[in-house]
């Protein structure tokens, strides 16, 4: 299994506020999100679909966007970064608010 170096904290909170901008900001696809997800977290995609109960293949599936993911899914995925999964108005002040939480930038 490759070796993926986990960032250190202050690396997770810049990837994590950088995905946060980019999902505000509109356009980034879920395949795109999951991927930066899974870097910001410093895991392979082995031990990604372990901590998500999903299968590794699905993982590779979800990140080269071919895969039709569950709202259940995509739910678990988004959960400690912050993000539900839901329709989203383009000019919904409320979906521009803020960054996630501090406190789990650690997770």
């Amino acid at each position: 299994m490759p070796r993926v170096r986990k960032p250190d904290a202050g690396t997770r909170r810049t990837l994590r506020h950088q995905l946060h901008d980019a999902v505000v900001a509109g356009g980034l696809p879920w395949s795109e999100a999951v991927r930066r997800m899974r870097s910001a977290l410093g895991m392979t995609q082995e031990q990604f679909a372990r901590a998500f109960r999903i299968t590794k293949r699905q993982v590779a599936e979800l990140e080269a966007g071919t895969a039709n993911p569950t709202v259940a899914t995509l739910g678990r995925l988004g959960r400690p970064f912050g993000f539900r999964v839901g329709f989203i108005h383009p000019g919904d002040e409320a979906a521009t608010a803020g960054r996630p939480d501090a406190a789990s930038d650690d997770a």
